[in-house]
């Protein structure tokens, strides 16, 4: 009676380990699934790229010191040290494509600061050309009203780990998942004041987990050992989530400005007491 009594619980104990099993692992591939495997070349955010565009395109400049990475956050492995920088070295990069490709490229109008030294020379040698043959003289570069600035601020790793298994007569499998954390801070500067008119703030969690199976048996009458494992793990793309992260935060940006008056469209009113016409016009470069 005791050996049945004992594989009626191992039986009840197996099925309950599965079950848990399969609902844990199904909770971490839709949080995988939920966190946006998607193509580099789209805007992340659907919502930036269908807001509404204002009346008058706010000119706008990105210094190449203005965004950049401020964590000195290393890659991170559990064997050996790494060099390597967690996140890109150009953010202002990934600022200025959210920047263009908001409400279809219908809302900011950004100049070049970037590659500003190159832009000059160059329009040295065309001026000088133009000079020589007597054409008329090259129009002056767009000056911007106003600036963004802001940086990658934090880079939190292992905020939330976690994992389950079961082995049962030299049969385990398990799961693992961790959990890191990515801030973005974005300003709005005026460029004829100084005053910073809007500073958000925006985050993106980074999702990644890892599974692995193995099996041992003994053979030869327990003489000898055969043992299989295999496993396979799934990262969030850092450079998708941090682009993520900005983007949230031109969308905030955005946002704010409508509820400031900093710009308008033509279904809402530009007379607001937080910008009076002067900020407006200064905005507006």
């Amino acid at each position: 009676m005791a050996i049945p009594r004992a594989l009626h619980f191992l039986s009840v104990l197996l099925l309950s380990s599965c079950s848990i099993f399969d609902q844990f692992e199904d909770t971490v591939e839709l949080r995988y699934k939920a966190s946006d495997v998607v193509k580099i070349d789209q805007l992340q955010s659907i919502e930036l790229l269908n807001v509404v565009s204002p009346t008058v395109k706010p000119i706008v400049a990105v210094y190449p010191t203005s965004f950049t990475d401020q964590t000195g956050q290393r890659k991170s492995n559990s064997e050996f040290a790494l060099f390597s920088s967690a996140i890109t070295q150009q953010p202002n990069a990934l600022l200025i494509r959210a920047l263009k490709h908001a409400s279809n490229g219908q809302f900011f109008k950004v100049v070049e600061r970037v590659g500003l030294d190159n832009l000059t020379k160059e329009r040295q040698l065309v001026r000088s050309a133009r000079e020589s043959f007597n054409q008329d003289k090259l129009q002056p570069l767009l000056f911007a009203g106003v600036l963004l600035e802001g940086a990658v601020i934090s880079y939190d790793s292992n905020l939330s780990t976690g994992g389950i298994g079961a082995r049962y007569l030299g049969i385990g499998t398990s799961i693992q998942y961790r959990e890191d954390n990515i801030t973005v801070s974005l300003r709005m500067v005026s460029v004829a004041t100084g005053e910073i008119l809007i500073e958000v703030l925006s985050q993106k969690t980074i999702f990644s987990y890892g599974k692995s199976e193995d099996v041992f048996r003994f053979i030869e009458m327990g003489t000898e050992l055969v043992e299989i494992e295999l496993g396979n793990s799934r990262n969030e793309s850092t450079t998708l989530a941090l682009m993520k992260a900005i983007e949230g935060a031109v969308l905030e940006l955005i946002n704010v400005g409508y509820d400031r008056g900093f710009w308008k469209h033509e279904k809402t009113k530009i007379n607001k007491p937080n910008c009076t016409d002067e900020c407006v016009s200064a905005i507006r470069g």
